[in-house]
């Protein structure tokens, strides 16, 4: 008999705690819980800022800001906005061909669409005028303009959304030929995943092959969240009819699936893919994008809802555990180039937040 209760009050104990965990999730995805983090987690960090505003740094977590301002609507977002396009003068940053020196145009343009200020793009139409007259010199590992991958979320978006925000193809032509270089040299058709430059490709002639601890191929998660995140930012201004569109679908959708497929219990990725197990808790930056990809892809019929909403139900779920009781996105790796360990709860970078943002702003349009 004893043997009995003790068995019912653990199952009720059990199942008391699942409901419990039921309960807390379903409050992560209601409208005013999604706005209410999104405010706090941006609020701390502008409060605590860090590096040039022009920075791709920036670059990446002023795209948040926006995604949160369309989001939330809210005056005071708006104005840091401005106060930060202020500061800059509305130019890129100093390096001509640099696609990190691009990745804060986005937002100037995004805010160039809501204000029609013709000084917060024209900075970056007088540089594009230069980029495009000026040879670009490849050098050592640098095969290409964007030679490697995280480049594909710093410059790509730019570049369309000028190009369709002035109506002239000349800068969507110019994304097509960079973006294929790019692509054509890191993107590992097997695995379906971009190594960071050619330093990390297994097949790159005078390149020693370097792996991971159980003997994978290295790819590095922020670097393949941001391309993600740069395929769906320009999937969502190229025309339907635009003649290499079907290309970024297909790299999205390859991705997506690989993405999914090595998804932790947690809902998290890890800083190197393909060696989970090697490295701490799931990693912010680059766990963010592709919640936000995969929740964009959804919400734009670009995915099947069946087969990844509850992937990205349980990212969004794990992407709430990084928030800090002040309001800080933690568990964001440093500044670098491929997996590290270096990085706990109390590990912060303004890209961290840009990422939470961006996610937050896609899951809040899933509908059930």
């Amino acid at each position: 008999m004893n043997k009995l209760i003790t068995t019912l009050l653990f199952f009720c104990i059990l199942t008391g705690t699942a409901f419990a965990q039921k309960e807390g999730n379903e409050k992560l995805f209601k409208d005013s819980y999604i706005k209410k983090t999104m405010k706090k987690a941006l609020s701390w960090q502008l409060k605590n800022p860090k590096h040039e505003l022009y920075d791709w740094t920036n670059g990446a977590f002023y795209a948040g800001v926006f995604a949160a301002y369309e989001t939330t609507g809210s005056k005071k977002i708006w104005k840091a906005m401005v106060e930060m396009g202020e500061a800059n003068e509305w130019k890129p940053g100093p390096r001509l061909h640099h696609a990190d020196d691009h990745a804060i145009c986005q937002t100037y343009i995004d805010m160039y669409r809501v204000s029609g200020d013709r000084k917060m793009i024209q900075p970056f139409v007088e540089t594009m005028d230069e980029f495009m007259a000026t040879p670009y010199e490849t050098k050592d590992i640098r095969k290409c303009t964007w030679w490697w991958c995280d480049a594909l979320f710093m410059g790509p978006a730019a570049f369309v959304k000028l190009g369709e925000t002035l109506n002239d193809d000349k800068y969507l032509k110019l994304n097509d030929k960079l973006f294929k270089e790019c692509y054509d040299l890191l993107y590992d058709k097997e695995e379906h995943l971009y190594a960071r430059d050619i330093r990390y490709k297994w097949d790159e002639p005078g390149i020693e092959v370097i792996k991971e601890s159980n003997g994978e191929k290295i790819f590095w998660s922020r670097g393949n969240g941001w391309v993600m995140g740069g395929l769906v930012r320009v999937l969502q201004e190229l025309p339907k009819d635009y003649p290499t569109r079907d290309f970024y679908i297909q790299n999205y959708q390859e991705m997506a699936a690989k993405i999914v497929s090595i998804q932790q219990e947690d809902g998290l990725w890890r800083a190197s893919l393909l060696d989970p197990d090697a490295y701490p808790g799931g990693e912010a930056s680059g766990s963010g994008f592709y919640t936000y990809a995969l929740a964009w892809g959804i919400n734009n019929g670009i995915l099947d809802k069946e087969k990844y909403l509850p992937a990205v139900e349980k990212a969004w779920v794990g992407m709430n555990s990084l928030i800090q009781p002040d309001g800080h996105v933690g568990w964001v790796q440093p500044i670098g180039a491929d997996p590290r360990k270096n990085f706990t709860a109390d590990s912060w970078e303004v890209y961290g937040t840009g990422a939470f943002l961006l996610a937050g702003s896609e899951v809040l349009k899933l509908k059930p």
